[in-house]
C-alpha cells in the first residue's frame, strides 16, 4: 500500500515579489500569483493525478492556489492551519535589510546558530514541531490515499528534509522552494522517499517565476517565510 503525499507551494504575492517577510501576514496572490497558481493546476490535471483530498493552509494565498487546482479537478479543498508558514512576528512586512537594522540581536543570534523565535513568532523548532505533527497525522487518516498540501516555503522544506534525513537518499538540493513548485513523497511500509522535489516546470513557458526570497539568511534548512 502507497500513499503519496503532493506539497505544492502558494503563488506569487506583491510581498514575494518587493523581498518582505510574511508569516502568518494574510497577504494574497498577485496577478503573476494567479497566473502561477493556474499554470501548477493545469500541470497537474495534464499529469493526471487524482487526488483523494486536497488540504491548504488557511491563509489567502495558499488557499487561493488551492482552489485553482480543486476546481480544474473536481475535489473540494479543505482548510488545515496547521500548515501555515513559521510565524514570524514583529518580522512581517520587513525587508531583510530593514529587520538587521530593528532586530540586530535576532539576527546576530540566529548568525551564531541559535534558534531564537523570528520577531517574537515561533522557533524553528517549534514550526518543525508543528509541520511534522500535522503531516503524520494526515498520513496515518489517509492511508493508501494520494494527498496535496497546498502550503508555503518552509513547510515544503521542513518535511522533505525530515523525510529525505530518515531515508538513504542524499541531501536535497539548498535552493529556496519555488512559487507553485511541485515536490512528492512517496510512502510504503518499508520506506519514505522524495520522488520530486522543487519542480516548476509549469511555468518554464512564460515569464511568471517570480522572485524567490528567504527568511532564513544564514540557514538554508529553513524557508523563506512565504
Amino acid at each position: 500500500m502507497k500513499t503519496t503525499l503532493y506539497l505544492i507551494r502558494h503563488g506569487e504575492t506583491d510581498w514575494n515579489a518587493s523581498h518582505r517577510w510574511q508569516g502568518h501576514a494574510d497577504i494574497p496572490l498577485n496577478q503573476r500569483g494567479l497566473r502561477q497558481a493556474q499554470l501548477v493546476a493545469q500541470q497537474l490535471q495534464a499529469e493526471g493525478v487524482q487526488f483523494d483530498a486536497i488540504y491548504s493552509s488557511d491563509l489567502a494565498r495558499a488557499y487561493q492556489t488551492a482552489w485553482q487546482i480543486g476546481a480544474l479537478l473536481h475535489l473540494p479543498v479543505q482548510m488545515l492551519p496547521p500548515l501555515r508558514e513559521i510565524d514570524v512576528g514583529a518580522w512581517s512586512g520587513l525587508t531583510r535589510s530593514e529587520i538587521e537594522v530593528r532586530f540586530p540581536e535576532e539576527m546576530r543570534l540566529l548568525a551564531a546558530g541559535h534558534d531564537v523565535s523570528r520577531g517574537g513568532g515561533e522557533t524553528s523548532a517549534a514550526f518543525f514541531q508543528r509541520v511534522i505533527a500535522v503531516m503524520e497525522a494526515m498520513l496515518a487518516q489517509h492511508l493508501g490515499h494520494t494527498l496535496a498540501f497546498v502550503t508555503h516555503g518552509g513547510v515544503v522544506r521542513a518535511i522533505t528534509n525530515y523525510i529525505q534525513a530518515a531515508s538513504d537518499q542524499p541531501p536535497l538540493p539548498r535552493d529556496h522552494i519555488g512559487n507553485t513548485s511541485i515536490s512528492v513523497i512517496e510512502i510504503s511500509a518499508s520506506q519514505r522517499r522524495v520522488v520530486r522535489f522543487n519542480d516548476v516546470q509549469h511555468l518554464a513557458v512564460q515569464d511568471v517565476t517570480g522572485t524567490l526570497v528567504s527568511a532564513y539568511p544564514d540557514d538554508a534548512e529553513l524557508e523563506e517565510s512565504a
